[in-house]
């Protein structure tokens, strides 16, 4: 006869896994620690309902109380990795970009930041199941032991603080495997939502730690990235005048730079790569034209220094930089028309002969996956077009034969 038990005789506690999808880190998973072992056929998606209390790390305030979707369960080892039999169950849960119960940020409108947010979950047992201490009914599990942001665990979090002017600035950073060849920089730059002090925001909140993924790797052979992150906007200048192609933290971000390579004798400095969205596209935009000679090539996306602040003079600098422009037709932030498509066709017309541009009409979901309500491809908006640089998206056609923005990156060198 099977013992019933209503309870286990230990503290049951799960751990929350997150990934950055295309919209930003979600929680995709808990791994519960059931502490004695369980085979497969026990557990199913129904095994376990699942919800969350999200509040405001800063206030405290709830901002969502709400059930979250089992897409799936199976035992697994403490890492979620399917197992027949152990003393692990993992929970996928459902993630979409308008589903907020497991989505760990919160924007606020006035200071134009995102922050995280707390997400405390609660798993309630809705099937009994067997293990070979009975049959097990009434777990409910609310602990956590913390959580892990998969895609991020690669960087390290470090922070620069400029002699010349006091600004620090917090950095992520991913050092590729050494193999006693050097190896390229890319240089990444978050946009106005992402600003702060905590070095992971920028890393998390949207998908710049693609730049580490292998498939981008295996493009360059291996290659450094760095991810500073600015305390707010990197456009902020010193008078609140508009962003007319100033910004006090240029110099602080320069001298980060140079000490980070130097820092990393490995770095070829031939081949280092500026790019950034939006507010970073901006700063990126100042880096190509104030140091054209230091960097091999320069992708700004949505990028916001408006053309009619580009001097003819400043055409020159550029026209001495490989630059890949990148935006949304849509984009309601920063309209191309006046910004990267203005600027693009002036270098072309200067006769700038390593100049591109990826205009796309939408910023939709292309896996398919994702949906509007009327099952449209999700579309997310046309300042987003940021994700189609970090999923190699963007293509050109250059001497007969199609590339995209990573293979013609890895192929860009200072003479």
């Amino acid at each position: 006869m099977i013992k019933h038990l209503t309870k286990l005789q230990h503290t049951l506690t799960y751990r929350s896994i997150m990934s950055v999808t295309d919209w930003g880190a979600t929680v995709t998973k808990l791994i519960i620690r059931l502490g004695q072992s369980v085979t497969a056929e026990n557990i199913d998606q129904d095994t376990f309902i699942v919800s969350s209390v999200r509040t405001n790390a800063l206030t405290g305030a709830v901002l969502t109380n709400e059930a979250c979707t089992v897409t799936h369960a199976h035992v697994s080892d403490e890492t979620g990795k399917p197992q027949y039999c152990d003393s692990f169950i993992t929970l996928h849960l459902e993630i979409d970009p308008s589903i907020t119960a497991n989505f760990p940020f919160i924007y606020d409108p006035i200071s134009k930041l995102n922050h995280w947010v707390n997400i405390e979950f609660t798993i309630s047992q809705h099937k009994n199941f067997v293990t070979k201490s009975g049959i097990i009914s009434g777990l409910t599990i609310n602990q956590s032991m913390g959580n892990r942001i998969e895609n991020t665990e690669k960087f390290s979090i470090s922070s620069y603080t400029h002699s010349s002017d006091n600004i620090t600035l917090k950095y992520a950073s991913y050092t590729p495997a050494k193999d006693n060849q050097q190896k390229p920089l890319i240089i990444w730059l978050h946009g106005k939502g992402e600003g702060g002090t905590d070095g992971l925001l920028q890393v998390s909140a949207n998908k710049s730690c693609n730049f580490a993924s292998p498939e981008t790797q295996s493009i360059f052979n291996g290659v450094y990235v760095l991810v500073p992150q600015c305390p707010d906007g990197w456009g902020i200048i010193d008078n609140d005048s508009p962003l007319n192609g100033t910004s006090i933290y240029e110099d602080s971000l320069m001298a980060l730079i140079k000490n980070f390579i130097s820092m990393n004798t490995d770095i070829d400095i031939k081949r280092i790569y500026i790019g950034g969205y939006s507010l970073g596209g901006y700063m990126t935009m100042l880096l190509a034209r104030d140091y054209s000679n230091y960097f091999a090539a320069a992708f700004p996306t949505c990028e916001g220094l408006k053309d009619c602040y580009i001097k003819d003079s400043d055409l020159h600098k550029y026209k001495n930089i490989p630059i890949w422009f990148t935006c949304g037709e849509t984009d309601p932030i920063f309209p191309p028309a006046h910004y990267s498509i203005a600027t693009y066709n002036r270098l072309v017309t200067a006769g700038h002969d390593n100049v591109h541009l990826s205009n796309f009409s939408k910023v939709i979901d292309t896996t398919g996956q994702y949906k509007n309500t009327d099952g449209s491809a999700y579309d997310f908006g046309g300042h987003s077009s940021w994700i189609y640089v970090y999923n190699n998206q963007c293509n050109d056609m250059i001497d007969g034969n199609k590339i995209s923005l990573i293979e013609w990156l890895s192929k860009q060198r200072l003479q």
